[in-house]
């Protein structure tokens, strides 16, 4: 007779497994704004619904867990974001809520928040007293992004219509518009310890200033991408570009290379981009209603010099990361088809 417990083993409990990035955050809609906290493993999310989520991520299987969300609004959430010391988050709606529609971004001191909106009007709000210290309208179009100096002085505004806005935070008051570009601006990053400004546009192309030359861009570059959507700085010299055939490349800003592919929405269109905390991580959202995570810690590392090979036009982009490899492989491969088809046609009528 077998003794108690003989022949009954318990089953065997499997250890979370330990990713090299967090699992994708599904949504019940697209999330077109994300934010990542400036010190913990928190990400604030927005969706078309006008829903807010609060979730913590971790790299560990299973771990991803949602600690809040809001409820329905009458207008999608168009942006959020943390305030420098992690303690607040903000959101804005075209309802007002949050502010004016727009995207809100911490500026300056502590207790300043700037927001612009559809109709190009920019606001400096003072969160103590509850009310905007700072209203111009310099843009004809809507207000895509912003960005902000290390001392918090200078503001910076890009443009659907094509333009760079400059604002002095402290003083209160607008200083100039460049002259227009072609396409839509649609990101602003400051490079190079804050003496580069780049900015994205709708035409494919990064735009570059120089600090004490905003009325006139000093450079571009175009790249073989359908738009620069969004844009976050990884490095001094790296940024990661999001653009609406869902691939986000990493480029290297003077001497301008796109370095590889960093990660992919497969056809679907990237809406924002953010870093973690130590720069290891990037989170993209997209219409796939997907929050996915990327492994961005090569680029720390990379170093990029003024010689440059010849490409052949068409080859893939160097995958940055064995998940970026799985991700981008596809649609390279079918870039490489699109390539040979027409070269194929170009033979035939050649002869």
């Amino acid at each position: 007779m077998a003794e108690p417990g003989e022949g009954c083993a318990e089953p065997e409990v499997r250890e979370p497994r330990l990713r090299d990035t967090p699992e994708d955050i599904c949504f019940e809609a697209t999330a077109n704004a994300i934010a990542l906290h400036p010190e913990r493993p928190l990400l604030a999310a927005g969706d078309v619904d006008g829903d807010v989520y609060l979730y913590s991520y971790s790299c560990t299987e299973g771990e991803n867990r949602q600690l809040w969300s809001s409820g329905h609004h009458l207008k999608s959430c168009r942006d959020v974001a943390f305030s420098q010391d992690g303690q607040r988050q903000g959101c804005a709606r075209p309802d007002g809520g949050g502010g004016t529609a727009g995207n809100p971004h911490p500026q300056g001191p502590r207790h300043t928040l700037a927001t612009g909106d559809d109709g190009g009007t920019l606001k400096l709000w003072d969160l103590r007293k509850g009310s905007a210290v700072l209203e111009a309208r310099q843009h004809e179009e809507f207000i895509s992004a912003m960005a902000v100096d290390a001392h918090g002085k200078i503001l910076l505004s890009a443009s659907g219509d094509g333009t760079l806005g400059v604002f002095n935070v402290r003083r209160r008051r607008f200083e100039l518009l460049s002259e227009p570009q072609n396409g839509d601006l649609t990101s602003v990053v400051l490079l190079k310890r804050g003496k580069k400004v780049a900015c994205g546009s709708s035409e494919g192309t990064i735009y570059l200033f120089n600090w004490d030359g905003f009325g006139a861009a000093s450079d571009r570059f175009a790249l073989r991408a359908e738009s620069v959507d969004c844009m976050v700085p990884v490095t001094d010299s790296i940024v990661c570009v999001g653009s609406l055939d869902g691939v986000i490349r990493a480029v290297n800003v003077l001497p301008s290379r796109v370095l590889g592919c960093v990660g992919q929405h497969p056809a679907e269109p990237i809406e924002r981009l953010a870093l973690a905390p130590g720069g290891q991580l990037l989170a993209s959202c997209a219409h796939d209603q997907k929050v996915k995570f990327w492994d961005v810690s090569a680029l720390g590392t990379m170093v990029v010099d003024d010689y440059r090979k010849k490409k052949k036009k068409g080859g893939p982009l160097r995958a940055l990361s064995a998940k970026a490899a799985a991700s981008c492989q596809e649609f390279f491969a079918d870039l490489r088809d699109e390539a040979k088809a027409a070269a194929g046609s170009d033979g035939d009528s050649s002869d």
